[in-house]
């Protein structure tokens, strides 16, 4: 079969197509022929090295989020679950390729009015979204901002935001073109990347839910409200400065919090009621899913490319 793999850390030059034996599905696994592979930000980060100290080594072919058809099962798998299409997550790596592997318990029959490229835009980030508002303990009538809103982590996290009562949810983003979009999907305040403009919009927030982090997190810290809660859900932009707590401590009598949030911390059954309400919410016309662009499985490092330079809004899909 063909798989992309990271030959070399660091550029989308890292990666190659190559040809790899079709995998097997071992005990409790499933066998999925893709139709859909997820590109996230957690790709980005893996190809670029910086994850390497996680285990994760040059060979390694990315994708953790697949969507397509049960071809095999493993031992101890129902073999209903063969012709049957799915959303899966393959556990951290192996999804761009025209098949990949994923414990069946990660795995999630689609509603049939869901497309595969959906699924895969809405399976993990809807997830972390939920349950990033659920670790800030955001309650209806407190003010959101989302810092990093036009990737597919933070559209979820607007319209789910939005769709709980928030207050008020404002947005980072790089442009008045994604700051339009980002308000047809619930967004009350368009900021840019600093943090800073927009009209009538708030001058503190009790839920600040980042996916940048980087040099510049410190800085947002000024923006809590007293008894104000910033949860940290992903990393695009990058580790903050190691004394990024000082900002918070200088804030001191504010009572300010700073946590961060991974769905590997969300029992099974619990990701899987979510996803499942979440999928069919989108079946519904409930829940917007914005795919950036599809590319074939060939073109994953002109993707990362564009990822790489912030042009993505939504999520790209690669297709074998």
């Amino acid at each position: 079969m063909k798989a992309v793999a990271i030959q070399a850390f660091g550029s989308p030059e890292g990666l190659a197509v190559i040809d790899l034996p079709a995998p097997i599905p071992a005990d409790g696994q499933v066998l999925i022929a893709t139709e859909a592979i997820g590109v996230s930000g957690a790709d980005v980060l893996i190809r670029s090295g910086a994850l390497a100290a996680y285990g994760f080594k040059e060979g390694h072919v990315p994708g953790g989020e697949v969507a397509g058809t049960v071809t095999a099962v493993g031992d101890g798998v129902d073999t209903s679950w063969i012709g049957r299409r799915v959303w899966a997550s393959t556990g951290g790596g192996g999804g761009y390729a025209e098949q990949a592997i994923a414990p069946v318990e990660e795995v999630l029959p689609l509603p049939a009015n869901l497309s595969a490229a959906e699924a895969v835009t809405l399976g993990s980030s809807g997830v972390v979204a939920h349950f990033g508002l659920s670790h800030a303990h955001f309650a209806p009538g407190e003010s959101v901002l989302v810092r990093g809103a036009a990737g597919s982590l933070g559209i979820m996290t607007v319209q789910l935001a939005a769709r709980a009562g928030a207050a008020a949810v404002a947005v980072t983003t790089s442009s008045v073109e994604r700051g339009d979009r980002l308000r047809k999907l619930g967004a009350t305040h368009v900021l840019d990347r600093s943090g800073e403009g927009g009209e009538d919009a708030p001058t503190g927030y009790d839920v600040i839910i980042d996916i940048v982090a980087g040099v510049d997190m410190p800085s947002f810290f000024d923006k809590l409200n007293p008894n104000g809660r910033m949860v940290a859900i992903g990393a695009v932009g990058g580790q903050p400065p190691a004394d990024f707590g000082a900002n918070m401590m200088a804030a001191f009598k504010k009572s300010m919090s700073f946590a961060t949030f991974s769905a590997d911390t969300v029992s099974e059954p619990d990701r899987r009621a979510v996803r499942t309400e979440q999928f069919a919410a989108a079946s519904r016309g409930e829940l917007q899913l914005v795919v950036h662009e599809l590319l074939p499985l060939e073109q994953a490092a002109p993707a990362h490319r564009k990822m790489d330079a912030g042009e993505v809004f939504g999520r790209i899909v690669l297709t074998p």
